[in-house]
């Protein structure tokens, strides 16, 4: 362990931002895709972002570097920590993933803070297991606290766990949550309304956009030239990934490409060899999201769970993709049915739905037509405003 995690390259003339997190780029996510629009917009705006996480713990086989400096004012710390699959079978014990998480990382940033938290004037919290080290470091250095949450835990308000995020929750400054369904269930679990706010993911619109001919990227990516159904994200069982699959074996005539990484990868691999209209191509850069985004002619989200909000269906719609997909969580929130048909997420419903925008081509593109104006009236990065106003 170094002697000090002193940061000496900063200005005192912008406010100082803390965005502490166990997940944070080059880790895969959808997530971690939205950290780095964060950290990205406040540097554009002047504010010194510090960073704390932990290396990819999620995505393996993936270069990372302890230090880095992004941009003016972004200050990046990697911690490193071990992973791959462990987080996906602990996310259903909360005392576990809690151990996991959380006493290293609060280490880590302790010393951090004790040595530079002059320049620190708010922490902002992602998730849960953050929030928890931050009321701690809260109480030792007088900082003021947001806490961000990314998903709808579907949790009983009288199980010890949601009385546990009452009591953390209750002791920071501000909650952001990303839909009403997230904001819901913490006001049920007992969180004041009035120490919440909704906020909105953004997306560069710069780069997801349509890019034209399906034809010619479809050559590009060494795709079929045929109607093409997306999925992009993590390759978990509660993504329904099983149920998309079971959706393709029964509509032969349409591709069904898989996206992501994950436990179910080794699954998909298989079904790739089984199913001929099945193509998974594994993990893609960020950066290449576009181009596979408008190979696309429907992007579908199975989720069998209460998604907090989807941050790839705002991909899709940016780049012209309708979207066909659950009906649950914060969803419904993020898109409407002048850009999807959102249904209950059985394999039947997906089925229908994506058949049916195969064969009515009409009904298909009038979807198609209000997909960018849509993003680009609900998408952009005016969104961060919100967030902003927080660490007033």
């Amino acid at each position: 362990m170094q002697k000090t995690e002193k940061i000496n390259e900063t200005s005192r003339d912008n406010k100082g931002i803390l965005v502490l997190t166990p997940f944070f780029s080059p880790n895969i996510g959808g997530v971690e895709t939205h950290f780095d629009d964060l950290v990205s917009a406040l540097d554009k705006r002047r504010y010194n972002v510090f960073v704390q996480t932990y290396s990819p713990i999620t995505t393996a086989n993936t270069k990372w570097l302890a230090k880095e400096k992004r941009g003016q004012n972004i200050f990046i710390r990697r911690y490193r920590w071990f992973g791959k699959t462990l987080f996906h079978k602990l996310e259903k014990y909360p005392v576990l993933d809690f151990l996991y998480l959380t006493p290293y990382l609060f280490i880590r940033v302790f010393i951090f803070l004790i040595f530079n938290h002059k320049k620190i004037d708010v922490i902002h919290a992602q998730g849960f297991n953050a929030a928890l080290i931050a009321v701690v470091l809260r109480k030792v250095f007088k900082k003021k606290v947001v806490a961000s949450t990314h998903a709808v835990y579907e949790l009983d308000k009288d199980s010890s766990t949601a009385k546990l995020i009452k009591k953390i929750l209750s002791q920071v400054d501000k909650v952001l949550c990303l839909s009403n369904a997230s904001t819901n269930e913490l006001v049920k679990f007992g969180v004041k309304p009035d120490r919440i706010k909704n906020y909105k993911h953004w997306i560069d619109l710069e780069s997801f956009k349509s890019l034209g001919n399906k034809k010619l990227l479809r050559q590009e990516l060494s795709l079929p030239d045929v109607f093409s159904v997306l999925y992009v994200g993590r390759l978990i069982e509660k993504k329904g990934i099983t149920i998309l699959v079971e959706v393709a074996k029964q509509l032969p005539e349409i591709q069904f490409v898989f996206v992501g990484v994950g436990p179910l990868a080794e699954e998909l691999n298989k079904a790739e060899q089984a199913i001929k209209n099945v193509r998974f191509l594994g993990k893609i850069a960020n950066v290449d999201l576009p181009k596979y985004y408008n190979i696309a002619d429907i992007f579908c989200i199975p989720s069998q769970y209460e998604e907090g909000y989807g941050r790839v269906v705002m991909e899709a719609v940016a780049c012209g993709v309708p979207v066909v997909g659950s009906n649950k969580g914060g969803i419904p929130e993020a898109l409407n049915e002048t850009v999807s048909i959102l249904v209950e997420p059985t394999k039947d419903n997906l089925k229908l739905v994506i058949n049916e925008l195969y064969l009515d081509k009409l009904k298909y593109q009038k979807l198609a037509n209000n997909c960018r104006q849509y993003a680009e009236t609900n998408f952009s990065e005016k969104n961060v405003d919100t967030i902003m106003k927080s660490y007033k």
